[in-house]
């Protein structure tokens, strides 16, 4: 008779003992791959939920960025390209500048493709006597920002001012009794306040803004402007000597004066923002890192503690079933039945119920599986991860195979007793 077949009539015989080792190894399997299943869904969700936090902190980081944007632009401009021959120290005594220089030189800087400064505002300035109410005022004419070439168009830092209209500051509207919508005398033209200005406790009080193009008749210097305006971007080449060299390759009959509080300030608040932003995208990422290290950490002490409690738990169930055969395997070496038969007879059944445990173990796994994720997901539609032939593939050979490296010792025992002692003992 053939082992295959004394394996048959044995288990039809003890079909509840063979029906137990199947459920030992189907109950070890079936931990093991809904085990296995919760986490590749949980490191699914995982994966969706810090994408979509970190989508969610790149949007803040971005906001932020922007804000701090704005809140710098509301300093003002930083940056001020003035005529080659101006003195520093007459400037900055009077606070303009009395040179001047040709009105197409902002439009040859915005041509000229300049990445270290923008919001390009020429003005043209001077302190003058108000004849019509003897009084000194600042008067500054000024038209749009100057669109560069190679940007696309921003809001202004400041708007135009239109042809007949003026910008009158605080101190000075309230003095003269000037207010939205009146009119002023200047030099013999009149102007319609358009605005004016809130006190900024500075020259921007006593000064009156009209259309560039009106100041420059007004003071007799037709397509002349005293300075152009400009705001520094962020980035690695604007620093004082980087906008200095740039803007005066381009404009090589001009000098450039950064206004270093402003120009400090702002790129104080935008180093800030962009620091924050990345210590928020860092956070995220150390975040996912972690949770990934501790699931990784939990499926690594787990499995092998299923493993060798299956290992027992089959081991403990050959061993009994050898004791329990231990007549009828007497009687088969008594027989003639051979050592290595009866071995191979008992290790071939181990084989066989580690198979059909695995077999069952993989389908309750997933079912369990899938069952915890729909309680957990209240209901909905639980976002099971698609079967892993290949973990499937591993554990329908990895279960048998432990399953008869567990009844090896059991067997070597049966196949060595001496029947004369089994039945001697009967």
């Amino acid at each position: 008779m053939s082992v295959w077949r004394l394996i048959a009539k044995e288990i039809a015989y003890r079909r509840w003992n063979f029906a137990l080792a199947v459920l030992a190894v189907a109950v070890a399997v079936a931990c093991l791959v809904g085990e296995l299943v919760l986490l590749a869904a949980h490191e699914s969700q995982a994966e969706g939920l810090a994408d979509s936090q970190e989508a969610r902190a790149r949007g803040r980081t971005e906001r932020l960025q922007d804000d701090y944007r704005v809140i710098t632009k509301g300093l003002g401009y930083n940056v001020l390209v003035l005529p080659k021959e101006q003195d520093l120290a007459e400037f900055h005594l009077l606070g303009y500048a009395t040179a001047t220089m040709p009105e197409t030189n902002v439009a040859r800087l915005a041509a000229a493709s300049v990445i270290t400064v923008q919001h390009l505002l020429p003005t043209l300035q001077q302190k003058l006597q108000w004849p019509e109410k003897k009084t000194s005022i600042m008067l500054i004419g000024t038209r749009g920002e100057a669109p560069l070439s190679h940007r696309d168009p921003k809001k202004p830092i400041r708007e135009a001012v239109p042809a007949g209209e003026a910008v009158v500051g605080h101190v000075l509207a309230q003095g003269m009794g000037l207010a939205p919508g009146g009119t002023l005398a200047l030099r013999g033209r009149t102007f319609r306040v358009r605005e004016v200005r809130p006190p900024v406790g500075n020259e921007d009080d006593v000064t009156i803004w009209i259309n560039l193009a009106e100041a420059q008749e007004l003071l007799g210097k037709p397509g002349r402007i005293s300075a152009i305006l400009a705001l520094s971007c962020f980035c690695a080449e604007a620093t004082p000597e980087g906008i200095r060299r740039e803007v005066t390759r381009v404009l090589p009959d001009t000098q450039v004066l950064e206004l270093s509080a402003q120009a400090a300030t702002r790129r104080a608040a935008r180093a800030r923002a962009a620091a924050h932003s990345a210590e928020t995208l860092a956070d995220e990422a150390a975040g996912r890192l972690a949770a990934r290290a501790q699931r990784a950490a939990f499926a690594a002490w787990m499995v092998p503690l299923v493993i060798v409690a299956c290992t027992v738990w089959v081991g403990v169930l050959a061993l009994a079933n050898v004791r329990e055969r231990r007549d009828e395997i007497g009687i088969l070496r008594a027989l003639g039945v051979g050592a290595r038969r009866v071995f191979s007879l008992l290790v071939a059944r181990s084989l066989l119920s580690g198979l059909g445990g695995a077999a069952a173990g993989c389908a309750a796994g997933y079912a369990l599986g899938a069952t915890w994720l729909w309680r957990e997901s209240a209901g909905e539609a639980a976002a099971l991860p698609p079967f892993d032939a290949l973990m499937a593939a591993g554990v329908l050979i990895l279960a048998p195979l432990v399953s008869a490296a567990a009844a090896l010792v059991p067997a070597m025992l049966a196949a060595h007793q001496d029947p004369a002692d089994v039945l001697r003992e009967e």
